[in-house]
């Protein structure tokens, strides 16, 4: 499939940035709940975020979670956070199963990280450009 172009993009999460970061849109669904978020497309996570308001809206109940994580680090080290899946859609590729750590902390913006939006998708970052591409991998 040809891969999609998307042009970095400014976020009030990060207001300062000149040139934007590499924001992608995404629908994130649970369920019958559906979601579309502007997320962080970051090679350097090792896994998926997903702030709190996001996993309410979506229709997730923190009381219920039962997959706790270890603790993340940086600004979320003392935050408590759960595993959840979702299926992610980023227009126009078929909707894959994503992973996120579930904080509890609306301090972050939604992160797709190594585990493992970049195990399903391949992207290729030109910051010089301050563009980026997005393909599904390859079966």
């Amino acid at each position: 499939m040809i891969p999609q172009q998307f042009p970095y993009s400014q976020s009030l999460a990060f207001p300062n940035v000149q040139g934007g970061l590499p924001f992608l849109p995404i629908t994130l669904t649970n369920a019958d709940c559906s979601v579309e978020v502007s997320a962080l497309a970051d090679s350097g996570s090792t896994i998926n975020v997903l702030p709190y308001d996001i996993g309410i809206q979506l229709g997730l109940l923190w009381e219920i979670q039962k997959f706790s994580l270890p603790p993340l680090v940086g600004i979320l080290r003392n935050t408590p956070s759960f595993g959840v899946l979702l299926t992610g859609e980023v227009t126009p590729f078929a909707p894959v199963r994503l992973a996120f750590a579930w904080t509890q902390s609306n301090e972050v913006p939604v992160i797709l990280g190594q585990t493992n939006f970049f195990s399903e998708f391949d992207v290729c970052f030109f910051g010089s450009q301050k563009m980026f591409n997005i393909a599904p991998k390859q079966k």
